[in-house]
């Protein structure tokens, strides 16, 4: 479905937890949202808050189905790859035009989350799990 879309596009790429996303921004497009060859819908399934994550730059600036994106997203599980998509397209909107950077900034969407999971340490059971202490 992508390789149909011909034409000039813009291109952000974002990151979140292990996922990488990067989004095609399509101006003049029909409001379709194509994340690795399916629908958003059918891509995310029935989790209608990943949907409003990864779209609210646009709600953000006001912009509704004005372009057509196609996302290729990598690693991670689903909240994280929304997070990615997110960043994603809050850079190319700033590609697209300069002057959405402040307020996509202001929103924080502009700022790759930091936060990975933490690595298990040798003598814990996981990352901060000590064994149980016995006094005798």
């Amino acid at each position: 479905m992508a390789d149909t879309i011909k034409g000039e596009y813009y291109y952000g790429m974002g990151r979140r937890k292990t996922s990488v996303a990067r989004v095609r921004l399509f101006p003049n497009g029909d409001g379709s949202i194509i994340i690795n060859g399916k629908s958003a819908q059918n891509y995310f399934g029935e989790r209608g808050t990943t949907l409003a994550v990864f779209t609210s730059p646009l709600r953000l600036l006001d912009l509704g189905d004005a372009y057509t994106m196609t996302i290729r997203v990598v690693g991670g599980g689903i909240s994280g790859q929304a997070g990615a998509i997110r960043h994603a397209l809050a850079r190319a909107l700033v590609r697209m035009n300069p002057d959405f950077k402040a307020a996509l900034r202001k929103a924080g969407y502009l700022t790759r989350d930091p936060r990975m999971k933490e690595r298990k340490k040798p003598g814990l059971k996981r990352a901060r799990k000590a064994p149980q202490y016995t006094k005798r």
